[in-house]
């Protein structure tokens, strides 16, 4: 019945050491600069299109974003 079935050992998320460096050299190249905080209100202006959400609901996500 289970002739031929092989067990799949299930492995935790793991990765390379130059993988790891690869990202981390991302992060930084790509983080923005620490003097300057990034402007939540024109990015989430630019993502959503005009009139998909209005002035409160920015202000809350600002808030979540904030805190």
């Amino acid at each position: 019945m289970n002739a031929g079935y092989q067990s799949r050992v299930t492995r935790g998320l793991s990765a390379s050491s130059e993988a790891r460096q690869m990202m981390a050299d991302w992060l930084r190249i790509t983080q923005a600069p620490k003097s300057q905080a990034p402007d939540y209100r024109t990015m989430l202006i630019q993502r959503y299109p005009s009139g998909l959400i209005n002035d409160a609901e920015i202000e809350a996500l600002l808030g979540i974003l904030h805190s």
